[in-house]
């Protein structure tokens, strides 16, 4: 499953790929916990194990993609 962040006054935006077992209730219930706070750091873990952490104050919005099953790459892909 993707999380697509975007930062308040950045153009980049920060893309984590979590891992296969993440449920996404849950991830989004994380995200409305950190966003209740109004402060803190919203922390996710990527598949490989790093942390990645952005301040509650600085998101612009966050986007929670479809858990992803299969990629597809070339002509044929929806």
């Amino acid at each position: 499953m993707d999380v697509r962040i975007g930062i308040a006054q950045s153009v980049k935006e920060l893309e984590v790929e979590l891992p296969d077992d993440a449920e996404r209730d849950a991830v989004i219930a994380d995200i409305d916990a950190a966003l209740g706070r109004g402060d803190g750091v919203l922390w996710l873990t990527d598949r490989k194990g790093r942390r990645v952490g952005v301040p509650v104050g600085k998101l612009a919005y966050v986007e929670v993609g479809a858990p992803v099953t299969e990629r597809r790459v070339g002509f044929g892909a929806p």
